[in-house]
């Protein structure tokens, strides 16, 4: 559909600039009239400038959707643009900037749902995978209390927070997967291609081998023989693992275990109080019912045992029950957040309170990775430096015991 610039005379007597979709010309002009504005010039838009494609371009592998970091860029910019101009020509500014062609049709197709009339918040419905439930809720509260900009700006500051947080956990977890993927790399090889050259020299000794020694070779020759065998369980292990976590009853089991973890348990904890305190303060400060906040932060939740957790929150809540002794009847959220949060509902102040438990969880969460990870480091070389000693020592051995055989 093409589309038309637009210079208008709105109700309060102020010029507008703006763009159209409409079959003609004719039509565009009666779509602005029935919106009561006068039309000082009309004409066609310049078409968006040209892209390259890529290779793959056409190559579409399931539904469109925008990813984490492309929805906070969206939201950031249109948070800044719908300040200083109308939805409509900020929708269509950032379909304009856009550069890859999946995250440009989306925001189209938003744009073209405000033009039809249409709420931001049901144009976004129209594209589901790329604005969740939770997004669009919030928009929705902006666009029924006027304040669609402000809410947009906490939207964008909270996808900003929760996208530091998370490229926290891949940088934490980074440097410690390499290094044991490469030592586990190297152990194999030498076990597989080294050792079976070294123990053949040992087979015309016709000597006993030492323990350590024979040990190494049962594992060397297991390897060698085997290794078909052991990738196929380890490949089934994981299939079984996958399908019994589709059994809530088996996921529910493991969730609950895992969080009694002595360390990863707390981690995950705080993590997940941290992320349900920050959502729930903006969504508060946006005037959001509380209630539909947590059952819309419930779905968003991967571990069964905080997830059935929060729909506990939600049944006592709909009770008559507070938030806090909800909480405390739950058992896994951290004591700190329990009590902020009861303080914040005693003083009218729960959104600041919520917001002021999301900062220090993720200061402890930032303190607790960052120790964590310089103990994690050394320990993974430690482990792998005494494998590698084991396999030296194991070589080593014989030819000692043979020296010694010579000397006598």
């Amino acid at each position: 559909m093409p589309d038309f610039d637009y210079l208008v005379i709105d109700t309060k007597g102020r010029e507008v600039r703006g763009h159209v979709a409409s079959p003609s010309i004719d039509a565009a002009r009666a779509t602005l009239d029935r919106k009561g504005l006068y039309v000082l010039k009309l004409e066609a838009g310049a078409p968006p400038p040209p892209r390259g494609k890529a290779l793959f371009s056409n190559v579409r592998i399931g539904r469109r959707r925008m990813n984490t970091k492309q929805l906070t860029l969206f939201t950031r910019q249109l948070a800044t643009l719908n300040r200083v101009s109308p939805l409509e020509e900020a929708l269509r500014t950032i379909t304009r900037q856009t550069e890859q062609d999946h995250v440009r049709d989306i925001v189209h197709s938003v744009h073209a749902g405000v033009v039809e009339g249409r709420r931001l918040a049901d144009s976004m419905a129209r594209e589901p995978k790329s604005f969740p439930p939770l997004y669009r809720a919030m928009v929705a509260a902006g666009e029924r209390s006027g304040a669609l900009p402000e809410i947009l700006e906490r939207l964008s500051a909270l996808l900003e927070r929760q996208a530091e947080i998370n490229g926290k956990i891949l940088t934490t977890l980074a440097y410690p997967t390499v290094l044991a993927l490469v030592a586990t790399a190297v152990v194999t090889a030498l076990m597989m291609f080294v050792v079976p050259q070294v123990v053949e020299q040992f087979d015309t000794v016709g000597q006993q081998l030492p323990l350590l020694t024979r040990l190494v070779i049962g594992v060397s020759h297991a390897l060698v023989g085997w290794w078909w065998l052991i990738v196929l369980v380890i490949v089934l292990a994981g299939i079984g693992f996958w399908q019994g976590m589709k059994r809530p009853a088996i996921k529910y089991a493991f969730d609950s275990r895992l969080l009694r973890f002595p360390l990863l348990g707390r981690l995950l904890r705080d993590l997940h109080a941290a992320r349900m305190a920050r959502t729930l303060a903006t969504m508060v400060a946006s005037r959001l019912p509380l209630l539909d906040g947590l059952v819309l932060t419930s779905g968003t939740i991967h571990n069964a045992r905080l997830r059935r957790a929060t729909d506990e929150i939600v049944e006592a809540i709909r009770g008559g029950g507070s938030l806090s002794a909800a909480m405390l009847r739950a058992g896994v959220f951290p004591p700190l957040l329990t009590y902020l949060v009861a303080s914040g509902e005693a003083a009218g102040q729960l959104d600041e309170m919520l917001a002021r438990a999301a900062d220090y969880l993720e200061r402890e969460f930032d303190r607790f990775t960052a120790t964590a990870l310089s103990l994690l480091e050394p320990l993974i070389i430690v482990v792998m430096g005494g494998v590698v000693a084991t396999i030296v020592l194991s070589i080593l051995l014989p030819i000692l015991q043979l020296n010694t055989l010579a000397g006598q």
